[in-house]
This record gives structure tokens, C-alpha cells and sequence, in this order.
């Protein structure tokens, strides 16, 4: 019942030492952007016996990679669209982390697709979900169901009768998107990557014609430094042309963002023993089990201003209660709500003026001798596209480099969870923990559950509840800061944990309790524990008055008002000149 050996802690000592190597050594790769793509990136590129850095401005998953509909899915609706090689892919990648990769992590999910029309839509859907399960979506999962309508509204009597006529049952996964992509990252240390988030970059070095490494910036204290490379992959998502600017080369793409809204609203608001799709005139609408909530979403608008605070407006909110209230027997309101989250995806610019049919396929372009760019995609097969940045930018590299081999790397937590699950009743008499809340830890750590449980080694009241958001044990977000690469509230409440959007005081009331809890970890005194107090307070606070706001400029313009956790970080595109 040991965690792996060794798992790399990601806490102030090591930012410490990655500052350090950052200065001092010569890495084959550097890539920039903390989200799954660049994490993977990392990962794969560590797995190939290269010397590896991975540098982020903010957190681990801070933009798109923690604001999506927490699922790891084939992208059913991408069959009508004709985008077989796609899905193919994305459900070859979703067995492989489902059964393999990050079982902990990644789970079935059963689905429920209202039919609404009695004559063509059964057969037209139960085509798409059959060549579905054939491409690889039914091998560890059951096979299409279908039910009639007394059938279908057994498993949701939450549904209206009359919004539907029968049902298929199918099943997909869901993930917590944020403790994934932070996961990656983690395994990627545990692999020799040097690893460091509020470390932006803001300038790029050249040798000749080459980009040779990345000048960086540590936006808690400001201090510069350059770091030399080989090789530069820009994996920054919808920030990939801003990265592109900065190097002064011509891309290959652009990216679009576009954004996606989604609510979060109490489990007891919706009655169903399924998730469940509904088809919308421009997309899909998905409603989500997510512990002792629902999430409800998404949107599919094009955004140009902000791309770290993307802001949900009410007019947004209100197109997502409409469609799903339209099949609800008891409709959702806005005091429903316990959170609201909005991401952007970032899409590969098409002809098309409509963000919901541009491409989620990926590109990967070497902008110039040693810089490498990867963008679009779905966070489903950021493997796939780790891999492909990693063999372009082979030709950059010196030395001979070994193929990918990630498919074969579980995410540290992977190993022995099956073996852990089956004992949780004992580790709950080890703890002295409720199965259930066993339960909950195996579902976050995996086999680092004992490592998490160690932080309260001599120190039981840490076992305890978080007063105000008592879905979590106090020791975790001790464990967040030790262990995961958390330096500010904010990374612990909204992507650590989910108490942003899972309490409807989002955070604001444990707040205080959170930040003594990590005070010592981080070093934080008095002082500072009052200011991310204050600064998480002032964020919540804007995000919920954006919210309230008609369209996307002045919801735009009350979310960018609120202070950064970061001091130092500068807004994009920073030159070299502004650079003290």
C-alpha cells in the first residue's frame, strides 16, 4: 500500500532548485505553457531520455485546461462533422487512460440521448453511436442500449415527458480536468523535467538565425534569468500567437478562441442516474454528474479580449438555463447556481465564421530553426499531440532521439489503484477515515493517497473537514502546497480542489481557514496571508458582478479589474524593453 517511490514533490524547495537548473544547464527542450498540451509535451520529451524544462506564467491548468466539461471523450457529435480520424484517435486515447494511463483519474460515465423525433432520429443516432463503439469506444465500457420513452425517463424522471420519445443509453468518461493536467506535469518531474510555474516568458534567445532559448521571468519576485535550449515548443493555446509575436517569426497558423460557459448547479436540482446530451441548434448542450453537483454546459462564442479571465455573462447563462429547461420537469434558476466557470478553446482559424464548426483537429509547425508551435486539438488527445510536437522538434536536437513512449507511462497514482480500491475499507480502519472519504482520495492522489495522509502524520486535526467547503479534508490543501506546485489561493480553491465552483460562496468562506492551513508551507506571514485573502476575495467578487452583466465587454470589464495573485506577472505581449 506504498506510494511510488519517489514521486517528485513540487514545493518550494524544488521551485527553488528548478530555478537554479534553469540558469545553469543546457536542456534539449523548453517548453512554454502549463496546460495538457505543454505538460505532455514535457512528459513525452522526458521520457525520451531528453533533458527537459517546462516553464508557466500562472498555474498548472490555469486557462483552458481547467475549464473544460470534464470529460475525456471521443467527441461523439465530431461523426457528423466527418471527422473519423478524430474520434478514432480520441477514443483510442480515452481507452488508454481509462484502463491504463490514469484510471484514478479517468472514469465511465453512463449517458443518456433523449430521441426526439419518432421517425429517422433512432436510427440516424444509433448509427453514429454504433460506428462509435466500433472505433474503439465500447471495449471497456458497455455497448448502446436503446429504451423506450418509460425507459429512458426511469433512468431521468427528471426529464419532461414530452421532451423526448425514447432514449440510447452510451457511455463516455469524465476527468477532472485540472488535477489531470497538474498530474501530468508531476509525472513529467518524476521523470528528470525541470518543471516551474510563474515563470513567464518574455523574451526569446537566438544564436544566428536559431532560436536558442527563452529569456524568463519569475512573477513572484520579478528576477530574470535565460534559459538555453535546443529546441522551443510554444504549446500556450489560445496565447500561441502572442508567443508567436514575441519571437518575431512569422507563424504557420492562428489561433481563435473561442468561449465556453458552463453552470454548476446542486444534484438534488436534477433527477437522473445518467449524464445526459441534448442536441442545441449550433452544438450539444451536456449536463454532468460531478460529485453533489451537476455541470451544465457549453457555450460556443468567438472571444477577442481577455484571454486569462475569460468572463461569463448573463446572457450566457441564461442561453444555457433555457435549452436545458426546455426538457426539465422543474427548471433551473439563477439562484440554482452554485458556480460558473468559462474557458476559451483555442481553435485553428478556418474560413468558417462560426466557432462551433472550426477544427479540433491540431496542428504543429517549426515556425523557424529551433522553435516548434503546436496548437487546436481536444484535451482528449493531448498525448497524441505531445508526441508530434516532440518528433518535430527532433530536428533541432542533437543527439539521437528514442520514439514516444507515454502510451506505456502511467500518470504517477496509476499504479496499484485497482489494488487500493479493493482495500479502501481497510485503509479507512488505517486512518480512521470513512470508506466514502477513502474513496474520494483514491479518485484525486491514486496510490499517493498514503503520501497525501502522511502530511498529517502527528497532526490529526488535519484529517478533519474544511469548516466551509467539508467535501475536503484539511490535509489536502496542505498536500496541494507541499506536493503539487500550488502558490497562491486561488491555484488551491479553483483547480487543487473545486470549491470555486462546487460552494455557492466559491472559496470566499474558507478562504482564511485555507490560507492558514498553507501559511507554513509557503511561508506566508500575516501580512501575506491577508493580501491572497483579500486578493482571492476581490476575484470572486468581480467574477460573480461579470456574471450579472448583458454581453461580454463590460463583463469583460469588471473580471480584468480584479488584482492578479501574481504581482509580477506582465501582460501579454511583453518585449524585452519593458523588462527592468
Amino acid at each position: 500500500m506504498s506510494s511510488q517511490p519517489g514521486v517528485q514533490f513540487l514545493g518550494p524547495r524544488q521551485r527553488d532548485a528548478a530555478w537554479d537548473k534553469l540558469q545553469t544547464e543546457q536542456f534539449d527542450v523548453v517548453v512554454i505553457g502549463g496546460g495538457v498540451v505543454g505538460a505532455g509535451a514535457a512528459l513525452d520529451a522526458a521520457t525520451r531520455g531528453l533533458k527537459v524544462a517546462l516553464v508557466e506564467a500562472r498555474d498548472y491548468a490555469s486557462g483552458t485546461s481547467s475549464r473544460s466539461s470534464k470529460m475525456f471523450h471521443g467527441g461523439l457529435r465530431y461523426l457528423e462533422q466527418l471527422e473519423f480520424g478524430l474520434v478514432r484517435e480520441a477514443l483510442r486515447e480515452r481507452e488508454l487512460s481509462l484502463t491504463t494511463l490514469a484510471p484514478h483519474l479517468v472514469k465511465p460515465l453512463k449517458f443518456l440521448f433523449p430521441i426526439t423525433h419518432r421517425v429517422w432520429e433512432r436510427p440516424y443516432m444509433a448509427a453514429g453511436i454504433f460506428l462509435y463503439d466500433r472505433m474503439g469506444g465500447a471495449k471497456s465500457v458497455p455497448a448502446q442500449k436503446h429504451l423506450t420513452r418509460a425507459g429512458a425517463l426511469r433512468m431521468a424522471p427528471g426529464l419532461k415527458r414530452n421532451s423526448l420519445t425514447g432514449g440510447i443509453q452510451y457511455y463516455d468518461t469524465v476527468v477532472d480536468d485540472a488535477r489531470h493536467t497538474m498530474t501530468v506535469a508531476r509525472t513529467a518531474a518524476h521523470y528528470g523535467a525541470v518543471v516551474r510555474t510563474s515563470t513567464q516568458v518574455v523574451g526569446f534567445l537566438r544564436e544566428a538565425d536559431r532560436v536558442s532559448g527563452v529569456r524568463v521571468r519569475d512573477c513572484e519576485d520579478g528576477r530574470t534569468a535565460d534559459v538555453k535550449a535546443h529546441v522551443v515548443i510554444n504549446a500556450t493555446g489560445v496565447w500561441t500567437d502572442e508567443i508567436q509575436a514575441l519571437s518575431r517569426q512569422r507563424g504557420r497558423f492562428r489561433v481563435r478562441a473561442s468561449k465556453g460557459v458552463h453552470i454548476v448547479v446542486p444534484r438534488d436540482r436534477i433527477v437522473s442516474d445518467a449524464a445526459i446530451i441534448l442536441r442545441t441548434e449550433k452544438s450539444v448542450l451536456f449536463v454532468i454528474p460531478w460529485g453533489s453537483h451537476w455541470i451544465i454546459g457549453t457555450t460556443d462564442t468567438d472571444w477577442n479580449l481577455d484571454l486569462a479571465h475569460p468572463a461569463a455573462t448573463k446572457a450566457d447563462i441564461d442561453y444555457i438555463l433555457g435549452h436545458v429547461n426546455k426538457v426539465l420537469v422543474t427548471s433551473l434558476t439563477h439562484d440554482d447556481i452554485d458556480g460558473v466557470y468559462a474557458g476559451l478553446r483555442p481553435l485553428l482559424a478556418g474560413e468558417s465564421d462560426e466557432t462551433s464548426k472550426l477544427s479540433r483537429e491540431h496542428a504543429v509547425a517549426r515556425v523557424a530553426p529551433g522553435l516548434v508551435a503546436i496548437a487546436g486539438g481536444k484535451y482528449t488527445t493531448y498525448r497524441v499531440m505531445a508526441e508530434d510536437a516532440v518528433d518535430l522538434a527532433a530536428d533541432d536536437i542533437p543527439a539521437r532521439m528514442a520514439p514516444s513512449i507515454t502510451e506505456k507511462v502511467p500518470l504517477v497514482g496509476a499504479d496499484g489503484y485497482f489494488a487500493l480500491v479493493n482495500q479502501t475499507v481497510h485503509l479507512g480502519q488505517m486512518y480512521g477515515l470513512h470508506p466514502y472519504r477513502v474513496k474520494h482520495l483514491l479518485d484525486r492522489y491514486g496510490s499517493l493517497i498514503d503520501e497525501v495522509l502522511d502530511q498529517a502524520s502527528g497532526k490529526p486535526e488535519l484529517l478533519q473537514p474544511i469548516t466551509d467547503a467539508p467535501a475536503y479534508l484539511q490535509v489536502e490543501v496542505v498536500y496541494a502546497a507541499a506536493a503539487e506546485g500550488a502558490l497562491h489561493l486561488d491555484d488551491i480553491l479553483a483547480r487543487r480542489t473545486r470549491i470555486a465552483i462546487e460552494y455557492s460562496h466559491r472559496g470566499v468562506n474558507c478562504a482564511e481557514q485555507v490560507a492558514q492551513l498553507v501559511a507554513p508551507v509557503l511561508g506566508w506571514d500575516a501580512d501575506a496571508v491577508d493580501r491572497e485573502v483579500k486578493t482571492y476575495q476581490a476575484r470572486v467578487e468581480a467574477e460573480v458582478q461579470s456574471q450579472a452583466q448583458p454581453d461580454d465587454l463590460s463583463a469583460d470589464a469588471l473580471r480584468a479589474a480584479a488584482p492578479e495573485s501574481r504581482v509580477e506577472l506582465l501582460e501579454p505581449p511583453v518585449s524585452v524593453s519593458e523588462i527592468p
